[in-house]
């Protein structure tokens, strides 16, 4: 009598289940798309980064006869180029957290509750960490 192949496992969930591990072929995709996000993340931040020190430049040599207003004005822009900046190192992070997931086989699985994250979800976000619900419950704190 022939025996039914059964899903290799990759651990336990949170909540005791196991979790079934993924093909290398589709963890190498998939780190394949996160490491192309890394470096698309990457060359935006260096990009950010030499167009604020030009803006500051230009600030600091355009400013004579800056009233207060003005001044007030360079600050705000130069605040947001920095939120800018530190998004988009905040993203970087988030890549790089999901490539060590991926490494570890916790990718696609909830830091909290220990259940799948759905592929829409991933497909949308691919360096999320947290389910849906346990998300919603996060940003409701």
């Amino acid at each position: 009598m022939a025996k039914t192949a059964e899903p290799k496992t990759a651990g336990k969930t949170a909540t005791g289940k196991d979790r079934v591990a993924r093909s290398a072929a589709d963890t190498e995709e998939i780190r394949a798309a996160l490491a192309a996000r890394l470096d698309e993340l990457k060359t935006e931040h260096d990009q950010t980064m030499v167009e604020i020190a030009e803006l500051q430049r230009d600030r600091l040599t355009d400013s004579a006869g800056d009233d207060q207003a003005d001044t007030g004005t360079k600050t705000f822009e130069r605040e947001q180029e920095i939120s800018l900046a530190n998004n988009i190192a905040e993203r970087i992070s988030q890549v790089e957290r999901a490539l060590e997931r991926l490494d570890e086989g916790g990718y696609g699985w909830c830091e909290r509750c220990g259940n799948v994250i759905p592929v829409e979800r991933l497909a949308a976000f691919p360096s999320a960490t947290l389910c849906v619900s346990c998300k919603q419950l996060e940003e409701r704190r």
